[in-house]
């Protein structure tokens, strides 16, 4: 680490010797699992919760933004605004990590590149929960190395927030967010729109998503409906294949619709939903000339899942079932399909009074084109007192190959119908310390993987990326971090990430992504109330990438609050740093953004 890096780290220790203990609390916050709901104190895992408060303050324009501000993170994205955007857990791929919309799968069977596309806007969001570390006994394919939840919410009442933003490169934004309803029956509708001419030639974009939920209350329970779309169209100048390539550009879509139910009945708990989620990626190697290279891709994935719990003397039995049929249509891929069956179980008890909690668990899946895959896991926990708790856990994974890692056929990319899924073994040992204005974590994890999934090269002149199990990888990291609520008017927040990466046997060739993590990350945040009404946030980012060297990034954000009414000053980049995520792409420079709410209650 750098010596401002470490000036940093010294300077916040200092002020967290001196603080006073004020409140902010996340104890009242469950963790929503499928079939076991933990509240946050209680969870054996290392979880991150990105609160409303969070979101409403961070200097962030996007999901992917924001998550960037998580320790272990792995955020690379290919322009800004949440345009396109890989997402990686502690040196994991993008492959590698299961995204939710309250509680509904979002993966893309074709490629993890259009994952992140979610039909809400970052402001409309609730809260974000993260899972750092394999979560496939719970959740099944994709959390290999962790899970993520987007929660939003439908209030009762009536309310609308109108939102307008702008900002450099004839940048834009506009947002409406609806509540109406009543304690039995409430409604959420939002639409948002953005658009900018880019920040270089042809990073131009144009994002709008519409989405609608609801819940109604039943006795001990609820349904819920959700359904959105999402749709984006970019210049992706250097985005694929080479630098070179300046004139690609693509257009997404990714629409749900899903219906949960939730009930009780005495100890009995259900859970149950349907889900379609579709996704469209229309992707054009000269925008201007289509007739070159044009892909076309078009994916369904249809399921749905019963979860119970039962609560007795021995504690908490949850068992679950999941059926999911995944459908491509596609020019280069071809028609694919696969049927993925399911099933779930897990054990929550405590012994010594409560101090040790155990939680064992394993999950079956059947995929039809690959066969039989058994994840077991088991998290421990330990409350030294009502402040102190060590935990560890330890889970194998697997994951199956793609659509894209078996099929894809191009000049510059070829599939392999033979990949072998890829597995894990996870281990990770921590240390929690809590209280109403600290929470301070630490930990040490290991991953070992066999039969990784690399995209290689035979040399650097080779123009072909070719798929191909890479063989035995071995991550092993340290976490830290410190969230503190100084004074009511000030909170700092701050965590390190290291990661030690490596190939066990690699001769062969060049990986494309396997070592392409962050080595160092350092996350640093202050937030500030004064003069009443005003609200300033700072986030600190220092990465150091393993094949692209280290940058260091300030955002602000600069809100007036008064009533119903917020004017904010958002400045991304502040010190106007050279940088790349993703190899081949320059990301933005300063860029200022000045934007608006005001919130409307309808009596």
């Amino acid at each position: 680490m750098n010596k401002k890096l470490l000036s940093a780290f010294f300077l916040f220790t200092i002020c967290s010797i001196n603080a006073q203990e004020k409140t902010e609390e996340i104890d009242s916050i469950e963790i929503q699992g499928k079939f076991i709901s933990t509240p946050y104190k209680n969870a054996n895992q290392n979880i991150s919760v990105i609160t409303k408060a969070d979101i409403l303050n961070s200097p962030a324009t996007s999901i992917d933004e924001i998550l960037q501000q998580i320790p272990g993170m792995d955020i690379r994205r290919r322009g800004a605004n949440g345009v396109q955007s890989d997402i990686g857990f502690r040196g994991s791929s993008f492959e590698q990590v299961l995204l939710l919309l309250n509680g509904i799968r979002m993966n893309d069977s074709q490629t993890g590149h259009n994952s992140l596309n979610f039909p809400v806007d970052l402001e409309d969001v609730e809260r974000i929960e993260i899972i750092k570390g394999p979560a496939a006994r719970r959740f099944g394919q994709n959390a290999y190395a962790g899970a993520i939840n987007i929660i939003t919410k439908a209030n009762p009442g009536k309310r609308v927030k109108i939102r307008a933003e702008a900002g450099d490169y004839e940048t834009y934004g506009l947002g409406l967010n609806a509540n109406f309803g009543n304690e039995k029956f409430s409604n959420l509708l939002q639409a948002n729109t953005n658009s900018s001419q880019g920040y270089r030639y042809n990073t131009d974009f144009e994002m709008k998503n519409v989405f609608y939920q609801n819940q109604l209350k039943i006795k001990d329970g609820s349904i819920k409906l959700q359904a959105g779309i999402s749709e984006k169209k970019f210049g992706a100048n250097g985005f694929y294949s080479s630098p070179n390539a300046t004139e690609q550009y693509e257009e997404l879509q990714a629409s749900i619709v899903s219906l949960a139910h939730q009930q009780s009945f005495g100890k009995f708990k259900l859970n149950s939903n349907v889900y379609w989620r579709r996704g469209q990626d229309m992707y054009l190697f000269n925008r201007e000339k289509p007739e070159i290279y044009r892909n076309m891709h078009i994916g369904n994935n249809v399921g749905g899942e019963v979860n119970s719990s039962y609560t007795s003397n021995l504690g908490t039995t949850g068992l679950g079932v999941e059926l999911r049929k995944e459908f491509l249509a596609s020019n280069n891929l071809g028609h694919r399909k696969r049927f993925v069956s399911q099933v779930f179980f897990e054990h929550h008890f405590s012994l010594l009074d409560q101090k040790l909690n155990i939680t064992p668990g394993i999950s079956w899946a059947n995929f039809s084109n690959e066969g039989n895959f058994f994840y077991p896991g088991l998290d421990v926990g330990y409350n030294l007192n009502s402040s102190n708790k060590i935990y560890g856990n330890v889970s194998k994974v697997h994951r199956v190959p793609t659509f894209t890692d078996l099929y894809y056929s191009s000049k510059t990319e070829m599939g392999n119908e033979n990949l072998l899924p890829e597995s894990a073994l996870y281990a990770e040992l921590g240390y929690q310390y809590q209280t109403k204005s600290i929470l301070a974590k630490a930990s040490g994890f290991y991953r070992g993987s066999s039969d990784a999934i690399d995209w290689v090269k035979n040399s650097l002149q080779d123009p072909i990326w070719y798929a191909k199990n890479v063989g035995d990888t071995e991550i092993k990291g340290l976490e830290a971090e410190l969230s503190h609520q100084v004074f009511d008017w000030m909170k700092y927040t701050f965590g390190y990430t290291y990661l030690d990466n490596k190939f066990k046997e690699f001769t062969d060739g060049y990986s494309r992504y396997v070592l392409d993590n962050l080595k160092h990350q350092f996350v640093a945040k202050v937030n500030t109330r004064f003069l009443k009404y005003f609200t300033n946030e700072l986030v600190y980012r220092y990465n150091d990438r393993v094949n692209l060297g280290n940058y260091n990034l300030l955002d602000e954000k600069l809100s007036f609050n008064k009533n119903d009414f917020s004017v904010y000053v958002l400045i991304n980049n502040v010190t106007n740093s050279e940088y790349t995520e993703t190899f081949g792409v320059p990301m933005p420079q300063r860029w200022f953004h000045l934007g608006f709410t005001y919130n409307v209650n309808i009596k």
